[in-house]
C-alpha cells in the first residue's frame, strides 16, 4: 500500500486535498478505506485511468446525446423530447442474429444477482467471471430471494403472467436492451446499447424472467384471487 501510494504520488496523479484533511487519522484508515479516500474524497481522482472494461473513467462520465436530453429536463421529458428519446432509443436496437431466444435460467439467475463488472477505483473484480446484470438491486424477482431493491416493479412471477410468446420475448429484450424506448429517461441502465451485457447474457437473464422452470414463476396461485382467511400462512408475511 506504501509503495504504491508513494508511486502515485510521485507520477502526480495523488493530489490530497488540504480542506480538513489536518482534521484526518490517516493511521486509523485500513488500506482499502485510504484507497477510497484517495479516490472518492481528495479531488484526487484520475479520469484518465482506465477502467475494468475498457476505456477511461472520464470517457464513462461523458454524456451522450439521450442522457443529455434526460439531464436538461430532470428526467422529466415531455412533447417533442421525449419522442426524440424515444426514437434515438428504437433507432438503437441491435437484435441476436437467428431471433429473440431463452437462454439457460440457472445461468440467468447467477447474472442477476451479479453486481460484478464495470467498477472505478482500485477494487477491481475478477476478470474471469461474466458481467452481471445486478437486477437484483432493483428488482424482486424470485419470491423465495431474501434481499433485493425496490425501484423498479417487482418481477416476481413474471413469465407465468405474461406467457412465452415472440411478443413478449421482444418486449423482454428491448427493455433489457434500452428501456428508454418505453420509459424516457428511466433509471434503468441501457444494458444492451452500452455494452454492460453481451446478447447470451441477455438471453439468459431473459429465460431467468419467462422459462416456466425458473424460480422466478414459481409462484402457479393467480396473485389476485380471494384467500380464505383460514387457509393464511400464520405470522406476518410482510404484506
Amino acid at each position: 500500500m506504501g509503495l504504491a501510494l508513494s508511486a502515485g504520488l510521485l507520477a502526480g496523479c495523488v493530489q490530497v486535498g488540504a480542506q480538513n484533511d489536518d482534521k484526518r487519522d490517516f493511521t486509523k484508515m485500513s488500506p482499502e478505506e485510504y484507497a477510497d479516500y484517495l479516490i472518492f474524497e481528495s479531488d484526487s481522482f484520475n479520469l484518465a485511468q482506465e477502467v475494468q472494461e475498457g476505456g477511461t473513467a472520464r470517457e464513462r462520465m461523458q454524456q451522450d446525446e439521450l442522457q443529455r436530453l434526460c439531464s436538461e429536463t430532470r428526467n422529466r421529458p415531455h412533447g417533442e423530447i421525449a419522442t426524440r428519446i424515444v426514437t434515438m432509443a428504437r433507432e438503437s436496437f441491435e437484435y441476436p442474429e437467428g431471433g429473440i431466444q431463452l437462454g439457460d435460467w440457472e445461468k440467468g439467475r447467477e447474472l442477476a444477482r451479479s453486481g460484478y463488472g464495470f467498477r472505478i477505483g482500485h477494487n477491481y473484480d475478477d476478470p474471469s467471471r461474466t458481467v452481471g446484470g445486478n437486477c437484483y438491486a432493483c428488482h424482486q424477482m424470485d419470491p423465495e430471494e431474501l434481499a433485493y431493491g425496490n425501484i423498479g416493479p417487482s418481477l416476481s412471477n413474471y413469465g407465468e403472467l405474461r406467457g412465452n410468446t415472440e411478443a413478449v420475448r421482444r418486449f423482454v429484450y428491448e427493455m433489457i436492451y434500452n428501456p428508454h424506448a418505453y420509459f424516457p429517461c428511466t433509471s434503468m441502465p441501457r444494458m444492451g446499447h452500452n455494452d454492460f451485457l453481451e446478447q447470451d447474457s441477455i438471453s439468459h437473464i431473459m429465460a431467468y424472467l419467462l422459462d416456466p422452470e425458473s424460480p422466478v414463476n414459481a409462484r402457479k396461485v393467480d396473485p389476485d384471487a380471494e384467500v380464505d382467511p383460514s387457509e393464511a400462512p400464520a405470522g406476518d408475511t410482510g404484506f
